[in-house]
C-alpha cells in the first residue's frame, strides 16, 4: 500500500491510497461519519478497476489527521474485538463433539 497527501489544511484531509480497496476504506469512513467532529467524510475510485483510491475528510472541529488516527484506532479494536470472539468461538465448537446418531 502507498499513501500520498494529496491536500491537507487546517478543516481538510485528502489521501491517495494504492493497491488498497473498498475493504479496508469502507470501515474507516463509517467510523469517520460515526464522529459528531467531522463533517464529510468519503472514499472515491475513479475507475473500479483501478488501484488507486482516494480518502476524503473534511471536519468541523479538531484536526483531520488526528480524527483519522482515533478512527482508524477504533476500527482495529473491533477487529481484535471480533478475533478474540472468534477464536473463543472455535475453540469452544472444538471442545463439544458432535452428537452420532445411531443405527437401528
Amino acid at each position: 500500500m502507498k499513501l500520498e497527501k494529496i491536500k491537507k489544511t487546517s478543516k481538510e484531509l485528502e489521501l491517495e491510497i494504492t493497491d488498497e480497496n473498498e475493504t479496508m476504506l469502507n470501515p474507516i469512513t463509517e467510523k469517520l461519519l460515526q464522529n459528531n467532529d467531522v463533517d464529510y467524510a468519503s472514499y472515491i475510485a475513479d475507475h473500479p478497476d483501478s488501484k488507486k483510491r482516494r480518502l476524503y475528510i473534511r471536519v468541523k472541529k479538531g484536526e483531520p489527521v488526528d480524527l483519522l488516527k482515533k478512527a482508524l484506532k477504533e476500527v482495529e479494536a473491533e477487529l481484535k474485538d471480533f478475533e478474540k470472539n472468534f477464536s473463543g468461538e472455535i475453540s469452544n465448537k472444538s471442545k463439544s463433539k458432535p452428537k452420532s446418531k445411531s443405527k437401528k
